[in-house]
């Protein structure tokens, strides 16, 4: 992997990780593009670099994961405050834990492939152009509850067992279906996103460690490669969720739907043309 091509990731990275698009198939497509070898390093690199997009989550939001603002009727102290919020992203993470430990393997070998990706998307896509009028009746009234929050999860076990759905918009969708403004879903998306990215990053990573293949990460320029890719993506993802949140709650998402459907195409053409194109691990 050139500077160029590290750089090129880490901007598709940062974004496509929060918006309904699946980053998945955006990988796919920059390495297929490329002609990207899937060596140990690329497939760390395309891992590691999801804790820029994280940060940039805990970044935007400090405020919300430090210092809760107070909710009508509740505990009006810091633990009063801060505890309920942790404990509804606790809730809300456990499906996709469940689903990752029980059938992650069974996931990588039997769907994880270009092709399901590229359904995925054209069917998410086409979803999307009608799900502003299927689930468009949140109201800034509904508060994010317990049980709420675990229908989040649910759903964001959607994109766990089917690559290419959009982790986004599973648990946007899944947002909206329970009454939550399109702002509230897609705030609590990225919320949700914090511990779940945060876990799976670190079990790719413990697990290249555990196969031997984590001293890629050591040689010639990788560790400042992988450095510069955090803080592309962290910058970038910063843009693309403030673009996301204020497009979304004027416009709805039929525009995300078409786009999501003209990549599936491009991945599928992609294939079609005989370009090298691979899961990105």
């Amino acid at each position: 992997m050139n500077w160029f091509e590290a750089i090129v990731l880490s901007i598709v990275e940062g974004l496509t990780e929060f918006l309904p698009v699946s980053s998945t198939g955006h990988m796919i497509i920059t390495e297929g593009l490329f002609h990207m070898e899937s060596t140990p390093f690329v497939k760390a690199f395309t891992v590691i670099i999801q804790f820029g997009a994280i940060l940039s989550v805990v970044c935007l939001y400090w405020r919300r994961f430090f210092n809760p603002p107070v909710e009508a009727g509740k505990n009006t102290s810091w633990w009063g405050r801060i505890w309920p919020f942790y404990l509804k992203l606790i809730v809300g993470v456990l499906p996709a834990v469940v689903v990752g430990l029980k059938l992650g393997d069974f996931i990588d070998e039997n769907l994880g492939s270009v092709n399901t990706v590229a359904a995925m998307l054209i069917i998410g896509g086409v979803f999307m152009l009608y799900c502003d009028k299927l689930f468009n009746k949140g109201s800034e009234q509904t508060p994010l509850t317990y049980k709420r929050a675990l229908m989040v999860g649910l759903y964001q076990c959607i994109a766990a067992l089917l690559p290419g759905t959009s982790r986004s918009m599973a648990t946007i969708v899944g947002g909206m279906q329970q009454k939550l403004t399109r702002k509230a879903a897609a705030e609590f998306s990225f919320f949700l996103a914090v511990p779940t990215m945060f876990g799976a990053t670190c079990k790719k990573v413990y697990d290249l460690l555990k196969d031997g293949t984590g001293d890629a990460l050591l040689q010639g320029n990788h560790l400042t490669l992988l450095l510069a890719g955090n803080i592309i993506a962290f910058l970038v993802a910063i843009l693309a969720i403030k673009f996301f949140l204020n497009y979304v709650t004027k416009y709805g998402f039929k525009a995300f739907g078409w786009y999501r459907i003209i990549v599936g195409l491009l991945i599928f053409g992609m294939a079609l043309c005989g370009y090298p194109l691979t899961m990105a691990d």
